[in-house]
């Protein structure tokens, strides 16, 4: 399905005009060689530009279309017209000129063949350059001053008479598509993607810009070793893929992964979306709902919610979204010189939009110091698990396509969020927002875990009765006592029995309660009203004994309870 959807994605840019046709794919050049008429080097031009790369402007290459470029392993295989110095000169620094000769007759003959009784001054000139030039020419006086760069292995193409690259001469791109269209020796196969009889993708082209893959591209599709075989077959034949869906699938994939605005890093999760029609309306919604914190408001999703659930088109910063336009969610990780899918999504851009508003209001909950929805991104979530004050913060590898398959889909949230997010409040003592609405939105998608759903609200539950819930709220209270006591104290009881308070309520409530009698003491007689009332009414909906132990779903309710009570004191400050 994943190559199927890619491949059509293919095809509908390709009827929009913005994607290159078959046989063509865009490629990094650094260099061009100006040639004169009969094929002698007159000059060589950088092709480098000026591009920002974060808070820097860098000399990059520029990416140009050219024929499509072969996919090399260990043999000698060399491109048309656009190639690096080893196969376009015969020179590298790589110290085997027995090699780079081969290189080099290999790229020689490849373009006397295609370019055989090619009219024009373009092709006349390609030719010359290579029945004249000699493989290692390193001291020739028009590389002299850029040999070094030349040799650290950007791509070269060639400028020919009257200032145009030859991989734009239309009779070049004629005999470059006949040579492609030439029936050769490769088997025909019913392509698994397209249903039609095509020649077999013995390899198929690399897929470039996936985080922390190999630069030069990784395979989405591969067999290079025995045991990924089966029946005899070898390499591609394993999986049969015609050599049209083979290109028509990497150019889709790479034309998405170029895209910076449509991608995003979580872990070490790459993610893409698109849809179908190819429409970038779509992307950008897409990727407004999933990542970018900020960029809609809560009417801004109802209004849209109400009418793609209605089957009826919804506006989206000035964009028409149709809720049936089918949408797809791709996350790839990097896997040696392969590539991993680590979760594929497809339905129709309501259900994505649907799931995304009932992740966001699964999550929701209050927060005093920052009123209004809580819409964090998935990087954020992943975040709440780890350590923010280490060197490597980052979550999970895993953890972050495992949560972003459970908004796509609607499914439980992963039980690895759910340990990482207690492990850091044992740790810290401290429930953040993000840690209290990860902790309420996994337990709404698991109601049989929590024996009292009321406690997983947005904001203070006063009417629950349900002990740990009350139990938080009790700690929360007997806590701001002891700062409104102690206004200078910088220890606290969360400091010292926050976790034991949590776990085994009967060993620490008891003693707080008790001190609890001494720093009523120290108050006013408002204040110390205003304290012992809520703590009376607290411990009026407690049974007369203390839980011995909780479980992890008690522990989650204690830590809303306490989490909740907290942001009800804060807001009553504020208000106040």
């Amino acid at each position: 399905m994943i190559l199927q959807a890619l491949t059509q994605y293919y095809e509908d840019l390709l009827e929009r005009g913005e994607i290159e046709r078959s046989g063509w794919t865009k490629a990094k050049v650094s260099w061009a060689l100006e040639l004169a008429e009969d094929g002698q080097l007159l000059n060589v031009h950088s092709m480098q530009t000026e591009q920002t790369r974060g808070k820097k402007t860098v000399l990059a290459p520029q990416e140009l279309p050219v024929p499509e470029q072969v996919k090399r392993t260990v043999g000698v295989a060399a491109n048309f017209l656009c190639d690096n110095s080893t196969y376009l000169l015969g020179l590298d620094a790589k110290g085997k000129p027995e090699r780079t000769a081969q290189c080099f007759e290999a790229a020689k003959t490849l373009h006397l063949t295609i370019l055989k009784d090619v009219p024009g001054e373009a092709a006349a000139a390609v030719r010359g350059f290579f029945e004249s030039w000699q493989p290692g020419q390193a001291n020739h006086p028009v590389l002299a001053s850029s040999l070094d760069e030349i040799l650290k292995g950007g791509n070269l193409v060639f400028l020919c008479p009257g200032g145009g690259l030859a991989q734009d001469d239309r009779e070049i791109q004629d005999a470059w598509q006949r040579y492609r269209e030439t029936p050769g020796d490769g088997v025909l196969i019913r392509c698994l993607v397209t249903g039609r009889q095509a020649p077999l993708a013995r390899l198929h082209p690399s897929i470039k810009g996936v985080k922390d893959a190999q630069s030069s591209g990784a395979s989405l599709v591969s067999f290079n070793a025995e045991s990924f075989c089966s029946y005899g077959h070898e390499q591609g034949a394993n999986a049969p893929v015609g050599e049209y869906a083979a290109f028509a699938y990497t150019q889709a994939l790479n034309d998405l992964l170029a895209d910076r605005e449509h991608v995003q890093h979580v872990g070490d999760t790459t993610i893409v979306c698109w849809a179908q029609g190819g429409d970038p309306a779509y992307q950008d919604a897409g990727m407004d709902m999933l990542y970018d914190e900020g960029a809609w408001t809560e009417s801004d999703l109802r209004g849209a919610m109400e009418k793609l659930a209605q089957g009826r088109p919804a506006e989206w910063k000035d964009m028409i979204l149709q809720p049936d336009t089918h949408f797809y969610v791709l996350g790839l990780s990097p896997n040696a010189a392969r590539l991993s899918v680590r979760f594929f999504w497809q339905d129709s851009f309501a259900a994505f939009a649907r799931n995304v508003d009932r992740h966001y209001r699964d999550l929701n909950i209050v927060d005093s110091y920052t009123p209004g929805d809580f819409t964090p991104s998935v990087w954020r979530l992943a975040q709440a698990t780890v350590n923010q004050n280490i060197r490597n913060s980052s979550a999970a590898p895993r953890l972050a396509g495992e949560l972003l398959q459970a908004v796509l889909y609607g499914t439980p949230y992963p039980d690895t969020l759910l340990n990482g997010v207690v492990l850091r409040i044992r740790a810290e003592r401290s429930v953040t927002r993000s840690r209290a609405a990860i902790i309420k939105a996994y337990y709404l998608r698991k109601p049989n875990l929590m024996p009292d759903k009321e406690v997983l609200t947005v904001q203070l539950n006063e009417q629950s009765n349900y002990p740990p819930y009350v139990l938080g709220r009790l700690f929360s209270v007997l806590e701001a006592l002891q700062q409104a006591a102690n206004p200078r104290i910088t220890t606290t009881i969360k400091d010292r029995f926050f976790n034991a308070a949590c776990a085994t309520p009967v060993t620490v409530f008891p003693t707080l309660v008790k001190l609890a009698q001494n720093h009523l003491q120290k108050l006013s007689a408002g204040q110390r009203t205003f304290y012992d009332k809520q703590i009376t009414d607290l411990m009026s909906r407690l049974d007369e004994t203390y839980p011995v132990r909780m479980t992890m779903p008690e522990q989650g309710a204690f830590e809303l309870g306490y989490y909740h009570q907290t942001q009800k004191r804060f807001t009553s400050k504020k208000e106040g």
